[in-house]
């Protein structure tokens, strides 16, 4: 399984309703990346006011337990072949870039912001990163075997071990177990 859904999440017919969850959600936890209130009104950059790319790991049992270990800080990576976001026309995210992540039934649940990103070939993906992500036992010979069954069925002829996978790390910005940080 790859670890990002790279498509944007949909869940259900009502777009309207999702995009006022996924609002509220981004107004609840701009504080703890510093953006007050009086940003959405000054709207210094188009970061301020409009929210970040919504996703999601999918909306099966695996899913919700990936989204489980990022919200207890278990898991803090993903992983992602290159091939699989142009497939799609995403580009590698950027150290800095904020994403919120949704459930399965498309409720937002966390604010990522990434803090690494890697481009390696599939076969030099280090066993660090396998743990991670959190996955299965966390091994990098399960991290391999899980991904290369995903790649050869969405990438086809194009997978060897030498795909280029885009490795990021992030934290988890919102929830926090902390205060919410002051706004204006």
């Amino acid at each position: 399984m790859s670890d990002r859904q790279v498509e944007p999440a949909e869940h259900g017919t009502e777009g309207p309703v999702e995009d006022v969850r996924i609002a509220a959600f981004w107004q609840a936890a701009r504080g703890h990346v510093g953006f007050g209130k009086l940003d959405v009104i000054v709207g210094e950059s188009p970061e301020d006011v409009v929210s970040p790319p919504s996703w999601s790991y999918g909306d099966d049992a695996e899913a919700a337990e990936l989204l489980a270990r990022v919200l207890d800080g278990r898991k803090t990576a993903n992983g992602l072949a290159v091939a699989e976001l142009e497939q799609v026309g995403l580009e590698v995210p950027r150290v800095g870039d904020l994403s919120i992540v949704v459930d399965g039934e498309g409720t937002p649940r966390a604010l990522l912001r990434t803090t690494e990103v890697q481009v390696v070939p599939f076969d030099q993906v280090p066993a660090e990163h396998a743990a991670a992500e959190a996955e299965d036992d966390g091994s990098l010979e399960t991290w391999r075997a899980r991904h290369e069954e995903s790649w050869r069925r969405v990438l086809g002829e194009a997978f060897s071990p030498s795909l280029d996978v885009m490795l990021e790390r992030f934290e988890l910005v919102y929830p926090t177990d902390g205060p919410t940080p002051a706004v204006d």
